[in-house]
């Protein structure tokens, strides 16, 4: 109905479909379609109240046109698009990844609390030791000072030679106390330093 709408109301509904259309699908083309019917709508008043001459009866036979059966074939065409048009998966999928972004970091930033106020329960509840049974997440932290070496490497993002090396110094230093110290004394990049920091916890 929507689509035989210019048809049925004999191109005086046109603009006004196509500016719905428009709108609804922010489309530039079918604003510049919805300002050709304008134009065509336009025509047909103004002809229709001129004198009967050869040019008039031509110029509202076109625009009747236009603004009737083309239109009513050009929301045929678009209809689908205005009303049932698909969800944009790629966009939905960004959404998701997103949002699972901001839960981890929620979940990281109250287990740091925890770390920050209360060391020892933290250790109970074994924060940032992923290879131990555990009942909860804590979005993705990693206790530098204690971790085996495979779980720096899958956490952290660095090579095995670099968490073999974290481990050998932790060992001889008694452990770490912030990820600044940590990079500096095992020589990691300055790259992996902001990693650390947002992933790493140093419970002693």
């Amino acid at each position: 109905m929507w689509a035989l709408s210019p048809l049925f109301t004999a191109g005086i509904a046109t603009p006004f479909i196509f500016g719905f259309a428009a709108a609804r699908l922010r489309s530039l083309l079918l604003w510049l379609a919805t300002g050709i019917y304008l134009a065509a709508w336009t025509v047909m008043f103004i002809t229709a109240e001129s004198p009967d001459t050869g040019a008039e009866d031509a110029a509202f036979s076109i625009a009747a046109a236009i603004a009737t059966v083309g239109a009513s074939v050009h929301a045929f065409a678009i209809r689908a698009r205005v009303f049932f048009q698909a969800p944009d998966h790629r966009s939905a999928a960004f959404q998701r990844a997103q949002l699972e972004v901001q839960h981890r970091r929620e979940l990281r930033r109250r287990a740091m609390e925890i770390v920050n106020r209360d060391p020892a329960m933290a250790i109970e509840m074994r924060i940032g030791r992923p290879d131990l049974p555990r009942a909860f997440d804590d979005g993705g932290l990693v206790d530098v000072n204690h971790a085996p070496a495979p779980v720096l490497v899958a956490v952290l993002g660095i090579t095995p030679e670099q968490a073999q090396q974290l481990v050998q110094v932790r060992e001889r230093c008694g452990g770490f106390v912030s990820a600044e110290e940590a990079a500096a004394l095992a020589g990691l990049p300055p790259t992996l330093t902001s990693r650390l920091a947002e992933y790493g916890v140093f419970l002693r």
